[in-house]
């Protein structure tokens, strides 16, 4: 008996909101952030502009690259390492995904010099579907008291409508419960010890592993059982999304439920994470993926306008 799949993605909804000033910016060519009026070095070595779309993550259109920093309070460093502070998980923010499931699609991407590789996941896909995705905050939730250290809820996968409780400190984003979008609901699982989704901060090369019980219900039946989530940050490069493109580094997790010591729904999802942006794309494999890299995936979860 399991959670869906995509439970590893709800983090994917790292978000971002722009509070930059509105005005234009002539393109020029750059190296640091600091070379720029915008004090943002985009991934095409050229500046960002400075200008908002009402609230939302800037852009300059799809297949575009990313025009701003995120927010006044934090900008890209572009120094190999993801923080606490450039990982903007926080209940109230929001932005579009688009998703599709049951989908054909490449995670091993092409590599390029220096070790880096490129992915690109701009193209539309069978079944695309564009989805607003909120981080929704505890205050007035019926789950609150139940579960005092989250700091935010997200639904789980595009066709599930159960949420992700997370809790985000300086140290990790880690996964506290599973529960019913509404009270009274079939679903209410507790997890002991949190699951570690990311720690932080982290950069390439590094590992994780964390081991929880899981308890409480699932669809109205009594449950208890084990997952296992093993994370290694394996590659290092550029995404492209239907948003733009973005530096990023990749986190590969492999996550599998036992029960009686026999593992079972195995999976493997990637993610994708930009500094200060967070998750730009998820891709999240059928279940029992045997490969290191795969092209069958359950779900594929990417930034579009």
């Amino acid at each position: 008996m399991s959670i869906p799949r995509a439970v590893v993605f709800a983090l994917h909804c790292s978000i971002a909101v722009s509070s930059a000033g509105c005005g234009g910016a002539t393109e020029q060519s750059c190296q640091h952030d600091s070379d720029c009026p915008s004090n943002f070095c985009k991934a095409d070595g050229t500046c960002a502009a400075v200008e908002t779309d009402g609230g939302t993550l800037p852009h300059d259109g799809p297949g575009g690259s990313v025009t701003d920093a995120p927010n006044g309070a934090c900008t890209p460093n572009h120094d190999g390492t993801i923080s606490a502070d450039e990982v903007p998980l926080m209940a109230g923010r929001m932005a579009n995904f688009r998703i599709a499931t049951d989908a054909t699609t490449e995670t091993a991407g092409t590599p390029g010099s220096g070790g880096t590789h490129t992915w690109d996941l701009s193209a539309q896909l069978s079944g695309d579907a564009t989805v607003a995705v909120t981080l929704i905050p505890p205050t007035g939730a019926y789950w609150a008291t139940a579960f005092p250290t989250a700091t935010y809820a997200t639904p789980l996968s595009a066709g599930s409508d159960v949420l992700g409780l997370f809790d985000v400190t300086d140290t990790a984003v880690t996964l506290v419960g599973v529960v019913s979008p509404t009270s009274g609901g079939t679903t209410n699982l507790k997890y002991t010890p949190p699951a570690t989704i990311l720690k932080l901060p982290f950069k390439a090369g590094d590992t994780w592993t964390s081991s929880c019980t899981v308890t409480g219900t699932l669809s109205g039946i009594t449950s208890n059982y084990t997952e296992k989530y093993t994370s290694r940050v394996d590659e290092v490069g550029t995404m492209t999304t239907p948003y733009g493109a973005f530096p990023v580094l990749r986190v590969a997790t492999d996550l599998s439920d036992l029960q009686l010591t026999v593992p079972f729904n195995a999976s493997r999802t990637f993610a994708w994470v930009a500094e200060c942006f967070g998750t730009v794309a998820t891709i999240t494999s059928q279940a029992n993926e045997t490969g290191s890299e795969f092209t069958n995936a359950a779900e594929v979860k990417r930034l579009a306008p």
